[in-house]
């Protein structure tokens, strides 16, 4: 199993009654193909994550790096089932998306044998109960598993037969057995900045042994999460067809009505 965590202290973003664009902003261009409505500091720069017309939530936000390396360590593309549960909860403000969520995805295992399975588990929280592991909590800590990083606790956790990983942006420790002792262990941070740039001067995928394909998988997760969050009950879901088998309900939720002319054509 692995799990995505996305614990970050947000605050509340209030409520702005509607006005007219600023001065300079292209707005219907911005809106692009999201319905025609009108301009609002809580529709525009930034919070527009937490609308349903522009933004998928801090899973699609901050959680989608996090997804993609939980499904990197899994080795997986896209499940076979969903349940996505949480609310928005704690700020009566314009936030549409939910601030707590828990998405499970049950990934078929052919080579582990009997029933077993590869799990995905991402989460998200917005005022936090814990940091889960000790690698997010201050060193002066010492009060255990309880106890409140001061900052956000954004990273991975990977479960297998031996122990557990724990990863955070530019970090990982394992801790092995029933005692939690500690094993392998490293550290380094890319220069992500670097890999942007060279992708552009050089397209193509295999220099950087990356494709298109990856990102699309882990954007994937993101919406099928947000389809079971937002209908309320789980899902299965067919990988092959990339559909949900026998559910329109669920399947009109993976496109969207384009506003024109911002229209993405049906395939031929």
């Amino acid at each position: 199993m692995a799990k995505g965590l996305c614990y970050k202290w947000r605050q509340t973003i209030g409520h702005f009654e509607d006005e007219p664009a600023p001065k300079g902003v292209q707005y219907d261009l911005w809106l692009g193909p999201a319905p025609q409505r009108p301009f609002n500091k809580n529709r525009f720069h930034y919070n527009w994550h937490w609308n349903w017309d522009y933004g998928n939530g801090d899973m699609g936000n901050q959680g989608v790096h996090e997804m993609d390396i939980a499904r990197w360590g899994l080795g997986v593309t896209l499940p076979t089932k969903i349940w996505a549960v949480g609310g928005h909860v704690m700020f009566p403000d314009d936030q549409q998306t939910p601030n707590v969520l828990t998405a499970i995805y049950e990934f078929p295992n052919p080579n582990g044998g009997g029933d077993k399975k590869k799990i995905l588990q991402f989460e998200v929280r917005h005022w936090i109960s814990n940091s889960e592991d000790p690698l997010w909590m201050k060193e002066s800590d010492t009060s255990g598993y309880m106890a409140t990083s001061a900052g956000n606790t954004v990273g991975n956790l990977f479960f297998g037969s031996n122990g557990y990983m724990a990863k955070d942006v530019n970090q990982w420790r394992t801790f092995l057995g029933e005692r939690r002792e500690l094993g392998p262990k490293g550290e380094g941070l890319g220069n992500h900045y670097e890999v942007f740039i060279n992708a552009i001067r050089d397209p193509n995928p295999e220099t950087f042994n990356r494709s298109i394909e990856e990102g699309f998988y882990s954007c994937a997760l993101v919406h099928l999460g947000n389809i079971s969050y937002r209908l309320g009950r789980s899902l299965e879901f067919d990988p092959e067809a990339m559909s949900f088998p026998h559910d329109e309900e669920a399947n009109r939720l993976l496109t969207r009505q384009y506003r024109p002319p911002f229209v993405v054509p049906e395939k031929v």
